[in-house]
């Protein structure tokens, strides 16, 4: 069972690795673009990312590989921590999904994003315990087990949803356009 969750991790890891570099999503350009909403290819790859996620984990979860289940919901954090994380994305062009890419690509801001990235898990593991007020919520609640249903009956529709509307989305703002007359790498 560890085995088929290794093997899945490093056959999707690549295979977005590879999304990642082909449509220079890593770039921090790109990054900054989306929160203009200047360039809408970050949003397209990422959710093909998470509707091809869903359909993997769907079926995953039919053959009973795999039963996936939630971190607890605590809104207080989970808002406060999207607003700081947000805010550190927009700033420094570059989330950790991209980082490593960035890294590899000779970026020489991104170390300084990495270790921002590291000095923030330590400063909020010494402040954890101070924190834990915000920690309240419903605990650990899924939409399909509020509806009795398993992963798989919601994953399936909600990658299909996901497609439609990035094939809405393309036919409005084509990737083409938005990456200019060189998006074939010749310049």
């Amino acid at each position: 069972m560890a085995f088929t969750f290794v093997i899945t991790g490093i056959v999707m890891g690549l295979i977005f690795g590879f999304a990642i570099e082909k449509s220079r999503v890593f770039e921090p350009g790109m990054m900054v673009g989306l929160f203009q909403f200047r360039n809408l290819t970050v949003l397209k790859v990422f959710l093909s990312a998470i509707a091809t996620s869903m359909v993997v984990i769907s079926v995953l979860n039919i053959l009973g590989l795999v039963d996936p289940g939630p971190k607890a919901a605590v809104y207080p954090a989970t808002i406060a921590g999207g607003l700081i994380f947000g805010a550190g994305v927009a700033l420094a062009g570059g989330c950790p999904t991209t980082l490593p890419a960035q890294i590899g690509a000779g970026y020489k801001d991104a170390w300084a994003v990495l270790a921002g990235g590291v000095f923030g898990a330590v400063i909020y593991g010494y402040f954890e315990p101070l924190l834990s007020g915000l920690n309240q919520g419903p605990g650990k609640i899924t939409i399909p087990q509020s509806l009795g249903l398993p992963f798989w009956a919601l994953g399936f529709p909600v990658a299909i949803i996901i497609a439609i509307f990035l094939a809405v989305l393309e036919r409005r703002r084509p990737w083409k356009s938005e990456m200019g007359k060189n998006y074939n790498g010749d310049f």
